[in-house]
């Protein structure tokens, strides 16, 4: 029996090599690109079962190789993987073909079961989220934002701070200072 063929788009190193070793370890055969013109000219060449597309790539989105993978393989299961969560890009993504939109750090359980698509679970419905009473906090969405941009810069705090556009000790008092969630 034949191996399912992945693609995996990530401009970040580690990201990508611990999302090849995940998914070649659960029967993936895997390749990986780490920006939108290399994994263009790999589609052109080979025809994938799924793909995890990250969403952010460099100054690019994973979201231009979805009609290209559509056209190789119109069945192919297409993941994307974003630190960068909004419903405008989940409803995107959707509309352009994506099958799932799932949130750095997502587990390898998570991403097998969005990338094989389990037939049965269709038929179910899903257990409904908890919906807050209450919109997160401005310092809640503040300090998940820090957080988004710390991971983004492999938790160099200067790096950060750079990139804010705050002092370095402002930026560590602020991560100190955790809210509470809603």
């Amino acid at each position: 029996m034949n191996k399912p063929r992945l693609l995996i788009v990530d401009d970040e190193s580690g990201t990508r090599n611990m999302l090849e070793r995940a998914m070649s370890r659960r029967g993936f055969e895997t390749r990986v690109a780490a920006n939108v013109d290399e994994a263009q000219g790999i589609i052109a060449r080979e025809r994938f079962d799924s793909a995890l597309l990250d969403l952010k790539i460099h100054h690019d989105s994973g979201l231009e190789l979805i009609a290209p993978l559509r056209s190789s393989n119109p069945r192919a299961r297409i993941v994307l993987l974003t630190g960068y969560s909004s419903i405008p890009t989940a409803v995107a993504a959707i509309k352009l073909g994506a099958d799932d939109y799932l949130c750095k750090p997502a587990g390898g359980d998570q991403l097998v079961a969005a990338l094989l698509g389990d037939p049965g679970a269709r038929h179910e419905a899903p257990p409904l989220p908890d919906i807050a009473s209450a919109p997160p906090s401005v310092n809640r969405l503040a300090w998940e934002h820090i957080q988004r941009v710390l991971a983004e810069n492999d938790g160099n705090i200067s790096a950060t701070a750079r990139v804010l556009g705050m002092h370095r000790r402002t930026l560590q008092r602020k991560l100190q200072k955790r809210p509470k969630v809603q």
